[in-house]
């Protein structure tokens, strides 16, 4: 059922409040984006982002650690690491375990992100048609795209479980956390705002249980599953309050999500 325009301007003074509220330096210490944000180098940010995002799921604590100890294992420098690691330096790795996420798993990532380098120049551009001039494809169609190609190296057929697909329904939440970091602006001291040809206005909403739970209280999603479709249907509904950064109401369903826990 449609809102009513006072609901609509009630419930836009309420996430812009929240996001006001949420959107400072100090959200970073308890969320896993500090880890990027400790990196000046763009493609140290983009490399230790990808793999932290992979990893957030569980505890935020046990996320930030393990993200922290991948650090070290990568030697403090990520992206020379995934560009130079030799064989041996690789299987330093082998060890590595978040949940089901293990060695045989990372190893396939730093497999696929040496691949993206190289082959498309930088993970932005991973994302993106190779005609420069071509128009900017639908969320999905992007993360798919995506997909293909980092998983063009020969990796174990378990660590494909770890890149998500919404053609199969995912709700692709890491993915999307991951474009947040990435491409909104930094002016808040939240995300990076590193990339700049993928515009705010095309990020889809990073849907998890907070989020999910605090949409469908305040009416911004009717859909039960927390898969692409209901993704979709709450960025559109953000769309209505911002539509060049929907995505920044993320931080406000998320913190208004924890803080009522």
């Amino acid at each position: 059922m449609p809102r009513a325009p006072k609901e609509d301007s009630e419930l836009r003074n309420l996430l812009e409040e929240a996001y006001q509220r949420f959107a400072t330096p100090a959200f970073i210490a308890n969320d896993p984006i500090q880890v990027p944000r400790a990196f000046t180098l763009r493609e140290d940010a983009e490399s230790i982002g990808f793999l932290t995002a992979t990893m957030a799921w569980g505890q935020r604590k046990t996320i930030i650690a393990n993200a922290w100890k991948l650090v070290r294992l990568m030697d403090d420098a990520p992206h020379d690491f995934v560009m130079n690691a030799s064989a041996r330096e690789l299987r330093r790795t082998e060890r590595f375990v978040h949940r089901t996420f293990n060695g045989t798993d990372l190893q396939g990532f730093v497999r696929g992100l040496r691949h993206v380098y190289t082959a498309h120049g930088s993970m932005e551009a991973a994302f993106l048609p190779e005609e420069a001039n071509a128009p900017l494809p639908p969320m999905a169609e992007m993360i798919a795209l995506f997909r293909h190609r980092f998983l063009a190296t020969p990796h174990a057929p378990r660590t494909e479980k770890h890149v998500a697909n919404p053609a199969r329904g995912s709700n692709a939440k890491r993915i999307n956390m991951y474009l947040r970091w990435m491409v909104r602006p930094a002016d808040r001291g939240v995300d990076l705002g590193l990339w700049h040809r993928i515009p705010a206005a095309a990020l889809h909403v990073p849907l998890d249980v907070h989020t999910g739970r605090v949409a469908r209280e305040l009416g911004l999603l009717q859909r039960k599953q927390d898969d692409w479709k209901a993704v979709e249907e709450l960025t559109v509904a953000l769309r209505t309050f911002d539509p060049k950064d929907p995505v920044k109401y993320d931080i406000a369903l998320f913190g208004l999500g924890v803080s009522a826990m």
